[in-house]
């Protein structure tokens, strides 16, 4: 037998398949995007991302690191499941025709779920290449029956994975990614670089797959219905959705036409959606969600991408670190006994980072506990209170003056104190605020922008405004814009 685990080397097959695939997906997405932007601003409208990071869009960096969300999301889970499915038809269904029969009406069933909006080759791509691929170079490259019972064997060294799958499920909720960002990133310096570099290229990919309704900015042309006396109507309901009319744009997400006096809305060459001028006018944001819904053909391949980004990838990088533990263990042991080492080794790795998880997972249940909590010496409590402070929406400077926090070395506290801020209504809270888009974290940065909307003091905007013409941070530029338009500002109609 190999030293190096055959599982590990197939399913770094299939993520190498994904991470071409996923580079030319984020790519061309991101060439549509740049496209989109220069039409827009020489329409006379704000960009974003501005003009700093566009040029990002036309290079190869972004696209790669971009595509590393897809590869380790869906290219992970994609491989896992095929190589599971291999595994198991070769092993407990000894290769009977009719179990492989089945498999391939779910490998076809799962093209047809990507496509039920209609085709689209860069999603299709990762479940037509990366199924048969890892599928047969798992039955060849799976190690031949050493014994009656070698799948015993084999299921022993996985019980670590599904004890550890068991644990970490429990604590799954809607916070779950914050936390593990809080407590597993941003408490070190190698975290902290991982979390930087996910926000740094995560916007590339989400743009790729992105409904209608999700993007920051849309484009459409209403030429069609330009001598119709409620254009001036139209276009200014439609501003307020963040859908810039564009005049002789060749490639829009929205063409209204009028048909049998029904507006007409089509997206990609074809009508989606229709609906009278007087049902548009008395609810504009439903017909607009309606629209976004009907056109999107991501909508699958979306909860796809999350779930695998919820388990696949977990799963991989165990895989990856038991193929490592076992290599380095066989040259001391024997085979059985370097996996079974291996498998230990992750399991107890797996429980440490669960605990160091749950130590941050710090609770405040009562107001008493706040002023208390916040002059901890542990980081995990104070952002506790803060958090609580937040739910809560309480004052926090009945508890502290925030100057002190805002010094603080621990990101998280920095963030939660910028959140916690969002929900005060003292003047010197806010430019508490203001000082915090200058934080050297943007995370941080972002939530000052995020808060400043909450607040709804509409003097920020023009602090906002300079803040994300000039930033060359994509991440901070999405959040000041929802700022902006939490604040009642819009985009100007083009001249």
């Amino acid at each position: 037998m190999s030293r190096f685990s055959h599982t590990a080397k197939v399913l770094l097959l299939g993520l190498m398949i994904a991470q071409v695939i996923a580079t030319v997906q984020v790519y061309l997405a991101n060439v549509d995007l740049y496209r989109t932007l220069v039409a827009i601003k020489d329409g006379g409208y704000l960009v974003i991302p501005n003009q700093t990071v566009m040029p990002s869009l036309r290079a190869f960096g972004p696209a790669f690191c971009g595509g590393l969300f897809f590869t380790l999301s869906v290219g992970a889970a994609l491989s896992l499941l095929s190589l599971g499915a291999a595994w198991g038809w070769d092993r407990l269904l000894f290769r009977k025709t009719g179990f492989l029969i089945l498999f391939l009406v779910l490998w076809i069933g799962s093209l047809v779920l990507v496509n039920h909006r209609g085709w689209w080759l860069l999603n299709s791509l990762y479940f037509l290449i990366i199924p048969p691929a890892v599928f047969v170079l798992t039955l060849r490259w799976m190690p031949p029956v050493g014994g009656e019972k070698v799948w015993l064997n084999r299921l022993v060294h996985a019980i670590p994975l599904l004890l550890l799958a068991i644990l970490w499920s429990a604590h799954l909720n809607s916070g779950l990614f914050v936390d593990v960002r809080d407590n597993l990133l941003l408490s070190n310096s190698l975290g902290t670089k991982i979390n930087d570099f996910y926000y740094d290229y995560t916007l590339y990919p989400a743009e790729a797959f992105k409904s209608l309704e999700q993007k920051s900015l849309k484009t459409c042309n209403l030429e069609d219905i330009r001598k119709k006396p409620f254009l001036p109507s139209l276009q200014r309901a439609l501003l307020r959705y963040d859908y810039l009319p564009l005049q002789g744009a060749a490639l829009v997400d929205l063409r209204i036409s009028l048909e049998n006096d029904q507006l007409a809305f089509a997206n990609g060459g074809r009508t989606v959606f229709q609906t009278s001028v007087k049902d548009f006018f008395s609810n504009p944001g439903e017909a607009l969600k309606e629209f976004s819904q009907r056109s999107d053909r991501h909508g699958f391949f979306r909860s796809f991408t999350f779930y695998s980004l919820l388990f696949g990838f977990p799963v991989a990088l165990y895989i990856f670190l038991y193929a490592v533990l076992r290599f380095v263990s066989s040259f001391f042991l024997g085979v059985r006994a370097a996996a079974a080492v291996a498998s230990i080794f992750c399991f107890f790795i797996g429980v440490a980072l669960l605990l160091v998880f749950l130590k941050g997972r710090e609770t405040i249940i009562d107001v008493s506990d706040v002023a208390a909590a916040l002059k901890s010496d542990h980081w995990q409590e104070r952002v506790a209170a803060l958090k609580f402070i937040e739910q809560q929406r309480l004052e926090i400077t009945a508890f502290l003056a925030p100057q002190g926090m805002m010094q603080s070395p621990h990101i998280p506290e920095r963030y939660w104190l910028v959140r916690a801020l969002g929900v005060s209504r003292q003047s010197g809270t806010y430019r508490d605020l203001l000082a915090s888009l200058d934080d050297p974290h943007p995370n941080v940065v972002s939530m000052a922008f995020s808060a400043l909307g909450q607040r709804g003091n509409s003097k920020a905007i023009p602090e906002i405004l300079t803040r994300l013409e000039s930033s060359d941070n994509w991440y901070n530029q999405w959040y000041a814009y929802k700022a902006l338009r939490a604040l009642g500002w819009k985009q100007t109609k083009s001249k």
